[in-house]
């Protein structure tokens, strides 16, 4: 499998740093304060697994108008001096007594101020990720010279939910790695393995394969269905008669895939065949509705008429699927109220799933890429019939 080019080119940053800066005019902020590592590294490409530690706060601040500014610890000078970022600030951290907040301030106070309105990211699916005494000292710092700090994260999902076609070509890439292990595992799979050994076997398959990480990577498994999908892989020995849903969220130069897939070990009774079909023609349903112009809504009532029809008891994940990228869920979801215009660029999973009989659930992930006819698949379609592995 040829991997797409690792990184983007400098023109791809310019086209992001100008779209956000036609964004913060019509949102009236004279900058965005960035502390996160998906949108630091969104809009300067700095790459590091160092954001393992917390230790240290990072910030890249974009103003309304001209470059970046990276604000950041003296050990990553090196490593952002490697982007296309050229005016990088830096303070010897850890400093708990003031690690980077008076220097921030400065360079805030430096910029040109137009609406006294500089954004963070402080809404739904965002954190600050710097200490909350410090976000207070630096608000009550800007409050003195009348800059208010007011909620970005509106403005950025907007932005991110569209991606780029290097960003798609990412994408797929893992989803076919995935795909591939995915196919591989019927292979070594058999009763007597725990969840553990399972996924452990294709956490390897998946690396061997080009995957940079699998760092989302669960297991459930019950007698005829299981009762979650977050909390595994455990100890538990598959036997016959038992289902397994492995799903995982693996990477390829910082994007992620996003879907899982179902066995039965010996073979499965009819119930538990029936919600697998249901699941599978709720993601088809969704499929024939993903196109430029309908909403995540119209997705979920798409899918969760099938679910319904087909006996479904409840669903305990909330909704049907969400956005994908750069980390493992995004905005949008697709539920009843969300309601979020679908268009090109924009990569989502399809996740039906139903509780089909008390404290059993079958759930089913798919990742799509919306285009402009419709809708493509970059995960690799499931099989219509449950799988039946060796029990």
């Amino acid at each position: 499998m040829n991997a797409p080019q690792r990184g983007f080119p400098r023109e791809e940053f310019a086209r992001r740093l100008e779209a956000a800066q036609r964004a913060m005019h019509a949102a009236r902020f004279d900058a965005l304060l960035l502390t996160t590592e998906p949108n630091v590294r969104y809009f300067s490409g700095f790459f590091t697994q160092f954001w393992e530690s917390p230790t240290r706060p990072w910030f890249l601040l974009l103003p309304a108008g001209g470059m970046p500014v990276a604000v950041i610890p003296e050990i990553g000078r090196a490593g952002m001096a490697r982007t296309w970022v050229e005016d990088i600030r830096t303070w010897p951290s850890p400093r708990p007594e003031d690690d980077g907040v008076s220097l921030l301030c400065e360079c805030i106070k430096s910029l040109p101020r137009r609406f006294g309105r500089l954004g963070m990211t402080l809404g739904a699916e965002s954190m600050l990720r710097m200490p909350a005494n410090d976000f207070a000292a630096l608000r009550e710092n800007l409050r003195g010279i009348s800059i208010e700090i007011a909620d970005a994260a509106p403005l950025i999902h907007e932005q991110r939910m569209i991606k780029s076609q290097l960003e798609i070509e990412k994408m797929r890439h893992i989803c076919g790695i995935a795909a591939d292990a995915f196919a591989a595992l019927p292979g070594f799979a058999r009763a007597g393995m725990t969840e553990m050994e399972i996924c452990r076997r294709m956490r390897v398959d998946l690396l061997e394969r080009g995957a940079d990480a699998s760092p989302y990577l669960i297991a459930a498994s019950g007698r005829g269905g299981y009762d979650n999908i977050i909390m595994g892989p455990g100890e538990r020995k598959l036997g016959g008669g038992d289902l397994l849903v492995i799903d995982t969220g693996s990477t390829w130069d910082g994007y992620f895939c996003d879907f899982d897939r179902n066995f039965a070990f010996g073979g499965a009774d009819a119930a538990a065949r029936a919600a697998y079909d249901c699941v599978w023609r709720a993601t088809e349903a969704g499929l024939g509705a993903a196109r430029a112009g309908a909403t995540t809504s119209d997705l979920w009532r798409a899918m969760n008429r099938v679910l319904g029809e087909g006996g479904s008891l409840g669903n305990a994940v909330g909704r049907l699927g969400h956005g994908l990228g750069m980390q493992l869920t995004e905005r949008p979801s697709n539920t009843a109220e969300d309601a979020t215009t679908l268009r090109p660029g924009m990569v989502i999973t399809l996740e039906p799933g139903m509780e089909f009989a008390p404290g059993k659930h079958m759930v089913h992930e798919e990742n799509i890429v919306i285009t402009e006819d419709g809708a493509e698949l970059l995960s690799r379609r499931a099989a219509p019939d449950l799988p039946v592995l060796d029990g």
